[in-house]
Formats: C-alpha cells, sequence, structure tokens
C-alpha cells in the first residue's frame, strides 16, 4: 500500500541488480520562516552577525600523492566565481538541484513540508514539487523510513530526514535488517538507493536525547555507506552524490555547523562518498578528524605551527568505508596519526579508524596511534559540563605535543 502510494511520484524504473563498489581496504603490501540574529562561521574562522531568514581508485600508494603546501587547494574550497551560502542552504540547493533532474527523488519525514524542516533545508521545495514528492509524515520514525525502503524497491530515491538523528534510533530496525540488508537477502534483485540525513552531534544544551551521535551505532551495519559534511561545498556535494547512489547512504550533519558559510561554485560539482579531504599537508603528525571537530583541530593547528610544529589534518568525510587511499599516504610520510572525534570512545569512528590503521600501516608508524574522543557519559545540559564531554582544542594541541615527543 505504502509503495503504492509513493509511486505515483514517479515512474517506475527497472529494477536490477548492483554490484556494491570496492570498500578500499588493502593490506600495506598492496602499497608502495523565522526571522532571527545569527553567528555565521565562515570556513576561514571568520565571523558575520546578522539576520538569518531560516523559514575507485585503485591505484597503489604512490610517494607523491600527497599534496605539497604549495598546492593546498581543498575540496572546500570552492574556486570562484561562486556564491555563498550558508550550509543548509548548500544542502537545499543540492537537494532541489537533484530533484530538478530526477522526477524520481522524493523527500519524507516531520515537518519536512510546508514547515520547510527543523533547519529549514526543504523550505520551499513543497510549493514547488507537491506533497507527495515533499511529504509530511506522522511522528512515526519506524513507519515511514520503512515506507521509504519499499519505495526504493520498486524504483523511487527517497530522502528520510530525521528531525534529530537519536529519533532514528527508532527506526533502527528497517534500517539495519531492510535498508542494509535487501540487496543482499534479495539476491541482487532490488537496490535500495535511499538516504537517510538530519542534525545530530552534541549542540549547545540540547540534553542528552538530543545530542546524540549516531556513527557508531550504524557503521557495523553491512551494505551501509556513512558520509560527515563539515563544509557547505561538500555538504552539497554530498548531498547529491548520496542521492545518485544506488546504495543506502547515511549523511551526518551537525547541529551547530547549519550557519557556516562557505563558497560554492555556479557550475554543478558532485563530491566522491568514498574519498577523505587533505585540510592542510603537513610533515610531522597525522591528524584525522571529521564534521565539527575539523573546526576544532584547525584552531589546535594554528597554536601547534606557532610551536613549531607542522601537523596534516585530513578531514575522513567517508565514514564508512574509510579512504585508506589518502591516509596511507599521510601516515607514511609523517609516522604519527591523532585521531579526534566528537563520537563515543567506546566502538567509535575513532575506533575503528584505528584498527584499520594498525592492521593495514602498523610498520609506518613511529608511535602509538592517539585516539580523543568524547566521554561515554550522556551529554549533560549544562553548558559548562557539556564542554567537558567533547574533545576541546587544548587537548588537541597536548597530544601532538606529546606523541611528537
Amino acid at each position: 500500500m505504502a509503495a503504492a502510494i509513493m509511486q505515483s511520484v514517479g515512474a517506475t524504473t527497472a529494477i536490477s541488480s548492483v554490484n556494491y563498489k570496492n570498500s578500499g581496504y588493502a593490506s600495506r603490501r598492496s602499497f608502495p520562516e523565522r526571522k532571527r540574529s545569527c553567528l555565521s562561521i565562515h570556513c576561514d574562522g571568520s565571523l558575520t552577525f546578522g539576520m538569518n531568514n531560516q523559514n575507485n581508485r585503485s591505484a597503489g600508494l604512490s610517494t607523491n600523492a600527497v599534496a605539497s603546501k604549495q598546492d593546498n587547494v581543498t575540496a572546500s574550497t570552492a574556486s570562484k566565481p561562486g556564491h555563498e551560502l550558508l550550509l543548509f542552504e548548500a544542502l537545499r540547493e543540492g537537494l532541489e538541484e537533484e530533484m530538478d533532474r530526477d522526477p524520481h527523488v522524493c523527500v519524507m519525514g516531520e515537518d519536512v513540508g510546508h514547515y520547510g524542516g527543523s533547519y529549514k533545508v526543504t523550505k520551499g521545495l513543497a510549493p514547488k514539487y507537491g506533497d507527495l514528492r515533499v511529504l509530511d509524515t506522522p511522528i512515526a520514525e519506524n513507519s515511514f523510513t520503512g515506507m521509504a525502503i519499499g519505495a526504493a524497491m520498486t524504483g523511487l530515491r527517497p530522502i528520510i530526514e530525521g528531525m534529530n538523528m537519536g529519533f532514528l534510533l527508532l527506526a533502527f530496525n528497517q534500517i539495519s535488517n531492510n535498508c542494509g540488508m535487501l540487496h543482499y537477502t534479495s539476491g541482487g534483485q532490488f537496490k535500495i538507493p535511499v538516504v537517510i540525513r538530519g542534525p545530530g552531534g552534541v549542540g549547545r544544551q540540547l540534553g542528552a536525547e538530543h545530542s546524540q551521535r549516531l556513527e557508531s551505532y550504524f557503521q557495523s551495519i553491512p551494505g551501509i555507506q556513512m558520509v560527515a559534511c563539515s563544509t557547505p561545498y561538500n555538504a552539497k556535494g554530498l548531498m547529491k552524490a548520496a542521492i545518485r547512489s544506488d546504495n543506502p547512504v547515511i549523511l551526518f550533519e551537525h547541529v551547530l555547523l547549519y550557519n557556516l558559510k562557505g563558497n560554492i561554485p555556479d557550475e554543478e560539482y558532485v563530491c566522491s562518498l568514498e574519498e577523505a579531504e587533505m585540510v592542510r599537508p603537513g610533515e610531522h603528525v597525522t591528524i584525522l578528524t571529521y564534521s565539527r571537530m575539523r573546526y576544532h583541530v584547525m584552531q589546535a593547528a594554528k597554536t601547534l605551527v606557532n610551536k613549531g610544529y607542522d601537523p596534516e589534518v585530513i578531514d575522513i568525510r567517508s565514514l564508512k568505508p574509510f579512504d585508506l587511499y589518502t591516509i596511507g599516504n599521510s601516515v607514511k610520510k609523517t609516522h604519527r596519526v591523532v585521531i579526534v572525534e566528537e563520537c563515543m570512545r567506546t566502538g567509535g569512528i575513532g575506533a575503528s579508524l584505528t584498527a584499520s590503521i594498525n592492521e593495514n600501516f602498523h610498520d609506518y608508524l613511529d608511535a602509538p596511534i592517539v585516539c580523543l574522543s568524547s566521554q561515554d557519559v550522556p551529554t549533560p545540559y549544562a553548558g559548562t559540563l557539556e564542554e567537558w564531554t567533547v574533545v576541546q582544542p587544548a587537548q588537541i594541541v597536548a597530544a601532538v605535543e606529546q606523541i611528537c615527543k
């Protein structure tokens, strides 16, 4: 019944088997409408106060594959000409472009329609595309997630918005047993081109239940890719790539980055779902991070440079699978690794990344890997206590100084 309802969004496409992409893992032997005042954070670290209208890679490891300092042009800094957007606007622009391009793309979730989404990512889409392509749902995450998966099996490309990523725990059965496994359990008869996205991470006094980091929950589900955006540029590029992928993709957006401002090219572009981003080339230590912690790391990097250190900063972006090609090049050069994440320490992304590096690049390490993670406690409501549970720039500086001794 649900699939029949959603089928009215567009014509059914032919269903064919799809081969999952190579995970990228390799052994080291293979390497030779509300107006309110807001704070806009620019990608270069500057701040603006104002009013916000918020209504396959197959090649082996190359010794020259890591960008030099002169070539420090990261994917997050788009070449001009272009236009400036806040991160939530970049997500919306990418979503709208894909809905224009493909009539099978549709959105569903709580308040995604005429209200425009809890963070206005879908603002203005319901009047343009109609109530069936931008479907307001009841407060029933398990139901509308299951409906989206069924719609994907019939040929549509649904985007599921969780009003808060923590709420998607109510749909964990549908995400794990259906979304991630149906391609396999159907013998390749069905593909599940679903995008699951929404705000998460530690905000400013949102309390424990609204400060969830679900990367650690979902990383063990076979068949699902995970990416985390950190700039307006990669937010739009990853959104477009996730929608076009025939695999189910979870796109993690941090609640404190929605007002981040950055330059977006006027021409179309799509980011790879399986590539990390070189943020700052360096020689002394590799710092691996993602999402909001990218900015804590870059703040720490300024202090480290003043102290004579030359850190290399990589935004891993692809949380599953890891881009071990880019990571491997960096480890081979610096021989030291610090991982900085907002995820919990036990069973987090940092733990998986540590295991992968040790398995593949152990011979290149001159010191044990240091992993800085959030404390294994519910996030406190009190602001001062909340800060204590998350990695701060001073801790990153201390860790780098210790590992470089």
